[in-house]
């Protein structure tokens, strides 16, 4: 008669199961404005658990009512129900103290800066230390800049070789891709690693070499310039020239619309840092653009830009633009 085996019920345990450590079971993100919010709520999505660092109390509370918003749209679209709702903010955590990224597999830098490039990247560079006083040598710590280089950014650290750099796109939940960038001291195996956790969380790896404004930000600010060049000739006005490129290119947002998605200080600020890098003028940004950064017309965020929203971020007003003269 054959022997019968006897094991534990607790090995089957759901409680059992949930201590099983997976590849990234928790993420950390430093900086909890638009992009800090996009990465937290997909990684979220996906089951893995987020912990953010924000400035202030204040800060955090606005990243939370932010990330509320967005799902509830998606709950009014019937995306998603408000369990699901319930289960991904509960995954989220918002605090001011950076120990509490100490059990984090893997970081992400992305912060918001208004200042200079040079000081930028000293900001992001001071994130960096502070990331790696408290986590293990094994956590990988990446940048989710286009314009900064990662090598720049890792290079007075301990344990260069676990940084990384890498691109979320913001401006559409569509956008399921997100460049990945290997800098000079990353590693082959870390370098893997962030690969599979941009596939974990849904998105396609475009594998990037290491450039500033990636494929992505150098492409568009180009764009962004001749549709400037083009409203400022006068040959044609600003709703057309976007209406060409959607419904003739295909794209989901023309150049102006898009513009005001990411928010226009911040293509000023990208534009001036490849225009530095490369020295070329058609990175140079419009004299449209710097006018409307300095009349604080930053786009879609603040309810103006080259058009004008109403609370929702819906277009309302389209017309100013028919007599700018620069």
């Amino acid at each position: 008669m054959a022997e019968i085996q006897v094991e534990p019920i607790e090995l089957y345990g759901l409680s059992q199961k949930q201590q099983i450590k997976t590849l990234f079971s928790k993420i950390g993100i430093v900086g909890c404005g638009s992009v800090g919010q996009n990465i937290a709520r997909i990684a979220s999505v996906y089951g893995i658990e987020v912990v953010f660092i924000e400035l202030s109390e204040e800060k955090i509370r606005e990243a939370y009512d932010q990330m509320s918003k967005v799902l509830d749209q998606r709950i009014n679209n019937w995306g998603m129900t408000q369990g699901e709702k319930k289960a991904i903010m509960a995954r989220i955590k918002g605090t001011l103290d950076y120990k509490e990224l100490a059990d984090c597999d893997f970081v992400i830098e992305a912060i918001r800066s208004q200042s200079h490039e040079e000081r930028k990247v000293d900001e992001r560079k001071e994130v960096f230390r502070r990331i790696e006083e408290v986590v293990s040598p094994e956590c990988i710590i990446g940048t989710n800049s286009t314009t900064i280089i990662i090598t720049e950014l890792s290079s007075e650290l301990k344990y260069r070789e676990r940084c990384v750099s890498l691109h979320f796109f913001v401006q559409s939940p569509e956008a399921r891709v997100c460049e990945v960038v290997k800098g000079l001291y990353t590693s082959e195996d870390v370098y893997e690693k962030v690969k599979k956790f941009v596939t974990m969380v849904n998105r396609l790896v475009i594998p990037v070499e290491e450039a500033a404004g990636l494929i992505s930000i150098r492409l568009f600010s180009s764009l962004l310039n001749e549709a400037c060049e083009v409203l400022m000739e006068g040959v044609g006005e600003l709703p057309d020239i976007d209406k060409v490129m959607k419904i003739g290119f295909g794209m989901r947002f023309g150049p102006f619309e898009l513009a005001d998605i990411l928010g226009l200080d911040k293509m000023v600020r990208w534009m001036d840092n490849l225009y530095s890098e490369f020295g070329r003028t058609k990175y140079k940004p419009s004299p449209i653009l710097k006018r409307l950064v300095r009349a604080k017309r930053m786009g879609r965020e603040v309810g103006a830009g080259f058009y004008t929203y109403d609370e929702d971020g819906n277009i309302i007003d389209n017309g100013h633009f028919k007599t700018f003269n620069v």
